[in-house]
């Protein structure tokens, strides 16, 4: 019996049978096929197995350090916090995965038919909307288990809907916030851009305090004919932090979908990120940014799936990386057999700033179709001594060079933004890694 229970143990950690009913028991009321999805979640969550050395999608991540114990879900809310972020006000503020503000103003200022709510609300007010796109894409890149207890404990999230023709001038921004030793979050944003509508949405997920958290949080991407949608995602958990971070994009004919992520805090974090091109003309640009110092590890896994002929994707993850810190990229682009004129790019950049930093890439093609334009690739290198060398014969100390010199770097991903204020909060916000502490 000894035994069960302890595999039992390992395949759940905290996240026990007891928990899972305590969750149900504190959520407001919710429409039952919500309840019944999360119950069936849950289930597949306990059965599923942990990652193994063994498995090809968890090559070269670190197995052993992955553990779901000592963490307990957090709900207290303390008290009201800032609504300053780095992008701006936010216009809904999550911390331990309950609304803690929202603002009322932004909300009349957006165009007539934009709605900005939470998913607790847009379960009762517009279900249809949340059945069709909630978590609808199954996972396919490793962390189903993990992407099951999300769908199992997700208490709250951002439900953001632009109806068709509508242009969001300014960015919506959304604070998640983890607070407490242990507390274990679940933050997740939906966005449905619909028909030629164009907004931009801002995802900031942060600690209020350095203790060691649980954050396991998704976002699903919805573009219709014609949208244009920029998503942008600043990672900056504390570097206790335990971190999966799941995306799912669906673009539709003509539509256009920029999402740039910014990976800078957690001492593990793992992110994945499912494109799918479902219509001629679609377009998916994936943009990644990661700063990895001391012994954090980023684990990045990318999958581009071109479902209908002439789409296109990009993709360009650049990393950074410092002392013994770690990063691994695996990425695939697969080509259905229909998907003829496909044009598909990928490229992982890896910048060593310590001989003792580890980056590995795993690029790779699927090709079924045989009138395509697929290129992809992986380097990784130092800095260059000889501009490294001018930087310091201009009295600019080293360390001052090696920032300067990995902005630079950066620069290229940065630069892809139509956004200039974006683009300064984001290099404000690297800019922090690069501080002596």
């Amino acid at each position: 019996m000894s035994s069960v229970l302890t595999e039992t143990k390992s395949l759940v950690g905290s996240f026990t049978a007891e928990a899972f009913a305590a969750h149900l028991a504190a959520l407001p009321p919710l429409p039952k096929w919500w309840l019944d999805r999360k119950r069936a979640a849950y289930e597949k969550f306990a059965a599923l197995p942990m990652p193994a050395r063994t498995d090809e999608m968890w090559r070269f991540s670190s197995i052993a350090t992955l553990t779901l114990a000592g963490f307990k879900v957090g709900t207290a809310v303390p008290s009201r916090p800032s609504d300053s972020a780095p992008f701006g006000p936010a216009a809904l503020t999550f911390v331990n995965n309950t609304l803690a503000s929202s603002r009322e103003r932004q909300r009349v200022d957006l165009p007539t038919g934009v709605i900005v709510t939470t998913l607790a609300e847009a379960a009762v007010k517009h279900a249809d909307l949340l059945k069709a796109h909630f978590m609808a894409q199954p996972q396919k890149l490793g962390s189903e288990k993990f992407a099951a207890l999300h769908t199992a404990f997700v208490r709250d999230g951002a439900f953001i809907y632009v109806p068709k023709g509508v242009e969001v001038p300014s960015p919506i921004v959304v604070m998640h916030i983890a607070s407490g030793a242990g507390t274990a979050v679940f933050p997740h944003t939906l966005v449905v851009a619909e028909e030629n509508s164009k907004v931009t949405v801002v995802d900031y997920f942060v600690s209020a305090d350095a203790s060691a958290h649980f954050a396991c949080g998704a976002n699903d991407l919805y573009a219709g004919h014609g949208a244009q949608l920029t998503y942008i995602a600043a990672q900056n958990w504390s570097r206790e932090t335990l971190s999966f971070q799941f995306n799912s994009t669906i673009v539709r004919r003509d539509a256009r979908v920029q999402s740039l992520n910014l990976h800078l805090g957690a001492r593990q974090a793992r992110h994945e990120s499912l494109s799918q091109l479902q219509a001629p003309g679609a377009f998916s640009e994936m943009l990644a940014l990661t700063v990895a110092e001391g012994a954090q590890e980023f684990d990045q896994r990318t999958l581009q799936i071109h479902q209908a002929p002439n789409t296109k994707s990009d993709l360009l993850y650049k990393n950074a990386l410092r002392d013994q810190s770690k990063t691994v990229f695996s990425g695939l682009i697969v080509v259905d057999p229909d998907a003829q004129k496909t044009d598909a790019y990928q490229s992982n950049r890896n910048l060593m700033l310590s001989d003792e930093a580890e980056a590995c890439s795993l690029p790779g093609l699927e090709i079924q179709a045989n009138d395509v334009r697929c290129t992809h690739g992986a380097t990784s290198s130092r800095i260059d001594p000889e501009q490294e060398f001018y930087l310091q014969s201009r009295g600019i100390a080293k360390e001052a060079a090696d920032e300067l010199l990995t902005f630079g770097f950066f620069e290229e991903a940065l630069a892809k933004l139509a956004s200039e204020p974006l683009h300064d909060a984001l290099r404000a916000l690297i800019q922090t890694k690069f501080v002596k502490k």
